[in-house]
């Protein structure tokens, strides 16, 4: 059951890139939708949990904790909106590069040689993905490509800031980050619309609210799901069927026309799940030297 609800969680975010987009059909852009969404989901649970505002008194971090699950949401919603689904996908999973290098610079965890290893690896995935005929060097072409990376960086941030607050209630930590999505998405919403790049809300059709209710549920359920899966599973196996959100999303987007699949990409994306893969396995290890060492 834990890895079923881990699964579906995967699952959830790997497709969502289909409803968003019958969302946009409707004239409701991607960062608005976000921002609706969210402010029900916290609205609800502010008052369902009340109990849970305590914890931002006790752990102010958790304002931090909420900036970047904000923009996580917002640059992996907006760029698989816009972009090739696959290609935003595997740039949005370079979880070795940044979780190596934020853990250096913030935590102090200086790399190992196994780690600087798993970096060059999937360096070497993100250039086999972007180096396209008629690209001169490797690098992000296009929106939809920054934000994928941007978002991954953003839930690398995350992951680190959710390892400083493992003390912190879980509800609260929950909260935050539902709070946090709607500031960032609010924030970038109401800015693009006041410089005419994001099309106003009152434009759109009506069809879209079916749409992001769907997306709403899907959410709340994948969250709940995630809870529960990832506090009964190891880290490794956590992190590994996670991973299947990008098979979600390749084989759902190759097969609706939204992203192509080549040697090319298929080659590149090996070698970052490689990456993600190894590097799970490599936590694990590393924490049960650390509980044997206490043992002793």
């Amino acid at each position: 059951m834990p890895a079923l609800a881990l699964i579906f969680n995967a699952f959830v975010w790997g497709v969502s890139w289909f409803p968003f987009r019958h969302v946009e059909s409707h004239g409701m852009h991607p960062v608005w939708t976000t921002c609706l969404i969210y402010l029900v989901i916290a609205t609800l649970m502010g008052i369902a949990r009340r109990h849970a505002w305590k914890g931002f008194a006790a752990y102010p971090m958790l304002a931090v904790l909420g900036l970047a699950a904000g923009f996580t949401n917002v640059g992996f919603n907006w760029a698989v909106t816009q972009g090739d689904v696959v290609r935003v996908v595997l740039l949005f999973y370079l979880m070795p590069l940044w979780s190596v290098l934020l853990a250096w610079l913030l935590l102090g965890e200086r790399p190992t040689g196994g780690a600087l290893a798993r970096v060059a690896l999937a360096l070497t995935g993100v250039v086999v993905v972007l180096k396209t005929p008629g690209t001169a060097w490797p690098v992000p072409s296009s929106l939809p490509d920054w934000l994928g990376v941007a978002a991954g960086f953003s839930f690398a941030v995350t992951n680190i800031v959710l390892r400083r607050l493992r003390e912190a209630p879980g509800e609260s930590r929950a909260l935050a980050m539902f709070c946090g999505c709607v500031v960032v998405a609010g924030v970038t919403a109401l800015a693009g619309s006041a410089l005419g790049a994001i099309a106003s809300p009152m434009q759109a059709a009506p069809g879209w609210i079916g749409w992001a209710a769907l997306l709403g549920t899907g959410f709340v359920i994948a969250n709940v799901c995630l809870q529960y899966g990832a506090a009964r599973l190891t880290a490794s196996a956590t992190s590994v069927i996670m991973l299947s959100e990008v098979l979600f999303a390749s084989v759902s987007s190759v097969a609706l026309g939204a992203a192509t699949m080549d040697s090319r990409i298929l080659v590149g994306g090996a070698l970052i799940v490689l990456a993600a893969v190894w590097a799970a396995f490599a936590r694990t290890r590393v924490r049960g030297d650390d509980r044997a060492s206490l043992s002793t």
